[in-house]
């Protein structure tokens, strides 16, 4: 939270935090900071359980990439998925 925070909040970018703070990938500040923008605190929760999606929720994230060009990341942030890792 502290990353993302100082991220929104002031001038660093991703790379600058990654090494401040010892984050071994710029990419990994961009994805907390993603999973805040679109859920918020929870976003940046550990998961204590694993979620199961069903199979048409699987064929409709699938279905929106392949219709609209979508990256992992815009998929994901459509369907409320904190991590675009989850669909690859």
């Amino acid at each position: 939270m502290k990353i993302v925070k100082e991220y929104l909040e002031g001038p660093l970018g991703s790379t600058s935090l990654a090494k401040k703070y010892g984050v071994p990938n710029q990419e990994q500040v961009r994805r907390w900071v993603n999973a805040y923008k679109v859920l918020g605190e929870e976003g940046l929760m550990r998961k204590r359980s694993k979620t199961v999606y069903p199979v048409q929720f699987k064929l409709n994230v699938l279905n929106f990439m392949k219709q609209t060009g979508a990256s992992y990341q815009d998929t994901a942030t459509a369907f409320k998925m904190n991590q675009p890792t989850l669909i690859t």
